[in-house]
């Protein structure tokens, strides 16, 4: 989303539903899921952040030693994962994608499982930012989901933000279950394409939603 006004709004209202609420977010790469989680947690919700709970995971000393030994030792280095190395291979190579998926995602699986327990254990509603919350099964986890509209083009060009190369976008995207299923899947959507406060409008008025049904 491009930089905008500021909103002038007032503070966001609180979102403290009981039983709380388990929000996730669908939608392309590069569709603004980091502005809409921020904008969520500014009205109360846990951000789980599936990226964040990656990283840790893959530093993890037997994470590893399990991705050394299938894909060789230049894949770490200095104790890290290479990750230019991995992506470059795994994107390209079905069968070498689902073994480091076979590696990493039970143990982000049940690490985001627990935040997310946590979180409404202590009474906090969760918006769930996972990359592959359809394809790995987690919108079970889910009582809404939200698909955040954002146009090919608008995607390229955050993308060629990032450094990725024309192409880049696409081919990550191949990889995941199509945006006309994730959409459907979808009760909410949320446009990122605009400007700032018509996101924060658009995040309100799911939780004003939400709050009318739980309150």
């Amino acid at each position: 989303m491009p930089p905008a006004a500021a909103d002038s709004a007032a503070a966001p209202a609180p979102f403290r539903p009981a039983p709380p609420v388990v929000l996730g977010v669908l939608g392309g790469i590069a569709a603004g899921k980091s502005a809409v989680a921020a904008r969520f947690a500014t009205h109360g919700l846990c951000h789980v952040d599936a990226d964040q709970i990656a990283r840790a995971v893959s530093a993890e000393p037997e994470v590893l030693a399990a991705v050394a030994s299938a894909f060789g030792p230049a894949t770490v280095r200095d104790g890290q994962l290479d990750r230019q190395a991995l992506g470059a291979r795994v994107f390209r190579d079905e069968t070498a994608r689902r073994t480091l998926e076979g590696i990493l995602h039970p143990r982000i699986r049940a690490q985001v499982l627990a935040a997310v327990a946590a979180a409404v254990g202590r009474g906090d509603s969760v918006l769930l930012d996972v990359p592959l919350l359809l394809e790995n099964g987690l919108i079970d986890a889910c009582d809404a989901t939200i698909f955040l509209d954002a146009s090919l083009a608008t995607r390229r060009a955050r993308a060629a933000a990032r450094g990725w190369p024309d192409g880049e976008l696409e081919r990550r995207e191949a990889a995941q279950a199509p945006l006309a299923h994730k959409r459907a899947r979808a009760r909410f959507v949320v446009a990122t394409d605009g400007d700032l406060p018509a996101m924060h409008r658009s995040v309100a008025a799911v939780l004003d939603q939400l709050r009318q049904e739980r309150p």
